[in-house]
């Protein structure tokens, strides 16, 4: 799945090029960086890549959102519906523009479920956005419809599904705006990093200036910028870009590798009667950054979980229900509105709300997924004797479950 499995000579050069010359910083020192610009090459490539007019780097996917939000004009009181199954980046990020986070059940294509959006749309509702978890997407058309229909802002949180595909578009391209990170076990990695992307020009220049203390970047002295307004400093620097750049360039072989090593292994779950799979929007096409599969009660998925464990083969097999970073039935932090700095009063009271929230449609689906990360690095050998050994343990259980169920 990340592209760190396949680090190489294109990062090295590309690194080398910033270390020769020794700016590190993505903005001035023109005459001294010898035409190194590789955070406005890597946005260049970006726009390329992934068909979209505009692209802003930032030093994080968290970064990547508080400023979209804040360049959408998202801010104190209004609220974001977003998936109870999620990464916490995601409800922190709306938390920090001031923004109430509004979670709401997912459906079993693992994202936001369209009838639960509606439910909650309330006067303050100002955007929806949908986390494409796990390589694959939410039913965009559908938000699309509803968003038009309540004049609400769209925002993809695509971190997790570059290079995911629908209706020949890519993720991150079709709301508003959209996000990706560049973390270090992302599909394209710079070791920390994100982006912004949209269409839009004037959330665009807004996002150019918010990243950098508010700089206006339209003088040839820095020191002489305007501040339009007040910015914050969300960076990337020069080496981490250099590294997305490198990476962006393999990103064709990166998916390749995926799907190929995807479909032998779902080739080899998909024997198992009983196992199901996510569901994939009609239109849709998978980044294929992990399977996520299902059986037919909690209990038995538990049970194989633990077995995995037993058999040490549980690394790469996420089992989200039991998740800490992921999903909402182990954010105690989150449903005690447990902070540094004080909240809002609009946002406490939400937040602890959400200690009474009925999330039992969510629980019915994670508590039957679990998700197995897709290796760039596998051998062929290496997928077989994963899929016999997953495949021996779950046939293990349902058996032991007949059984005793007779």
């Amino acid at each position: 799945m990340p592209g760190f499995e396949l680090f190489g000579a294109e990062e090295r050069k590309e690194l080398n090029d910033v270390l020769e010359t020794g700016i590190l910083m993505r903005y001035g020192f023109d005459a001294a960086r010898k035409g190194n610009w590789k955070s406005v090459e890597l946005e260049k490539e970006i726009c390329n890549t992934f068909g979209c007019n505009y692209a802003q780097l930032t030093s994080s996917g968290t970064a990547a959102l508080t400023t979209v939000m804040s360049a959408l004009g998202i801010g104190y009181g209004d609220e974001v519906i977003t998936p109870s199954f999620t990464f916490v980046a995601s409800f922190e990020a709306v938390l920090s523009v001031g923004a109430i986070p509004v979670l709401v059940d997912v459906d079993e294509t693992l994202t936001l479920n369209p009838d639960a959006v509606r439910a909650a749309i309330t006067p303050r509702t100002k955007c929806i956005m949908p986390v494409h978890m796990c390589g694959s997407m939410a039913d965009l058309d559908t938000l699309k419809e509803i968003c038009a229909e309540h004049h609400l802002l769209l925002l993809e949180d695509a971190c997790q599904s570059i290079g995911g595909t629908y209706k020949g578009k890519a993720l991150g391209t079709i709301g508003d705006a959209g996000t990706f990170s560049f973390d270090f076990v992302k599909t394209i990695t710079c070791g920390e990093g994100g982006v912004v992307m949209t269409n839009n020009k004037e959330v665009y220049t807004k996002c150019d200036g918010y990243t950098d203390h508010g700089h206006d970047h339209l003088g040839v002295d820095r020191g002489a910028d305007l501040h339009p307004f007040i910015g914050y400093n969300f960076r990337i620097s020069e080496l981490h870009a250099a590294v997305g750049l490198a990476q962006i360039r393999k990103l064709d072989t990166f998916l390749a590798i995926q799907k190929r090593n995807h479909a032998h292994l779902k080739s080899m779950l998909e024997q198992i009667p009983e196992i199901s799979f996510r569901k994939i929007p009609e239109g849709g096409v998978d980044s294929c950054t992990f399977i996520s599969w299902f059986l037919p009660t909690e209990e038995l998925t538990k049970a194989v979980v633990a077995e995995m464990k037993v058999q040490g083969i549980i690394a790469g097999n996420f089992y989200w229900f039991d998740n800490n970073w992921h999903y909402i039935r182990k954010w105690d932090h989150l449903k005690k509105a447990t902070t540094l700095n004080s909240l809002n009063p609009l946002q406490r009271e939400a937040l602890l709300k959400l200690q009474s929230t009925d999330f039992s449609v969510s629980d019915g689906i994670l508590s039957r997924c679990v998700s197995t990360a897709i290796s760039l690095a596998w051998t062929e050998d290496q997928i077989k004797d994963k899929g016999e050994k997953m495949v021996a343990v779950i046939q293990k259980i349902l058996k032991e479950h007949t059984v005793s169920a007779a």
